[in-house]
């Protein structure tokens, strides 16, 4: 039998129905209950509808199963592109554990050099150091300043020493070791935020020191440092109590606390003892 390539009526052409009845809808129905068969003699133009559909079948069961097995918001978060963190976005790491930590304080004999360069051709002579009973020591520490020696992890214990310049001039310094070396960023910070508020306690000087006591209205000035879990303060005073020239004498202090704080460093810092 000759083959008829005319195409049927009403599959297409100018006066037959537009072929978007060709065009497969997938709805839940179509799904369940769609069957393919296959023509005996398809037509050119029947094809690619087909193709199509099957193409359209293909995708829905695709869309199907890509939602049973969709994952978790959580797991939506891992398969993203990850963006490199930003400081403000990332999380405040946790403090390292310091190998220090634990340790116990500068020994009395490292912290506080004997003598020490003035910077102007002359020494600070060591005259007296001793340990602190605590951290609260009335005679050696303000409240305030025992109170922010508490706070936190707390206080390991409290160092001081007496020196005197060429002209009796007497400079304190004190050391704090705490458990935590935020703490120390947190103590300095507040006690250098009120520069007049004295905390630090005058020592009186020993008998064989050659220097005379001074009365409470004496000039002083004081200056705080910090390095590891140690805080350190200084005291600075005239020889005759006065209270001008206050600036000159915080000058003549530096040299001093410099050379206890990088005795300080080198025991608190990396590859310490």
């Amino acid at each position: 039998m000759a083959k008829n390539d005319a195409m049927p009526p009403g599959a297409g052409g100018p006066d037959g129905p537009d072929e978007d009845e060709w065009n497969v809808v997938l709805d839940e129905d179509f799904v369940r209950g769609a069957s393919i068969h296959e023509s005996a003699a398809p037509g050119p133009t029947r094809t690619w509808p087909l193709v199509l559909g099957l193409l359209l079948l293909m995708g829905l069961l695709a869309l199907v199963t890509l939602d049973l097995t969709d994952p978790s918001d959580e797991e939506h978060v891992t398969v993203r592109p990850r963006r490199t963190p930003s400081a403000a976005a990332s999380p405040a790491p946790a403090p390292p554990a310091s190998p220090a930590a634990d340790r116990s304080m500068v020994p009395q004999a490292d912290v506080f050099p004997a003598e020490v360069p003035d910077g102007a051709g002359g020494a600070f002579t060591r005259v007296d150091s001793k340990v602190l009973p605590s951290c609260a020591e009335p005679a050696s520490v303000g409240p305030r300043l025992a109170a922010m020696l508490a706070e936190g992890r707390g206080c390991l214990g409290g160092q001081t020493a007496l020196y005197k310049d060429a002209r009796d001039n007497r400079f304190e310094i004190a050391v704090f070791t705490l458990r935590d070396p935020q703490d120390t960023v947190r103590v300095v910070t507040g006690l250098a935020s009120a520069p007049d508020d004295h905390q630090l306690g005058v020592q009186a000087p020993p008998p064989a020191s050659g220097l005379a006591a001074l009365g409470p209205g004496s000039g002083l000035v004081q200056s705080f440092s910090g390095t590891g879990r140690v805080v350190v303060a200084g005291l600075g005073q005239w020889s005759d109590g006065r209270t001008a020239d206050l600036r000159e004498l915080t000058d003549r202090l530096r040299p001093l606390q410099r050379a206890v704080d990088e005795r300080v460093e080198r025991y608190e810092g990396p590859g310490a003892p």
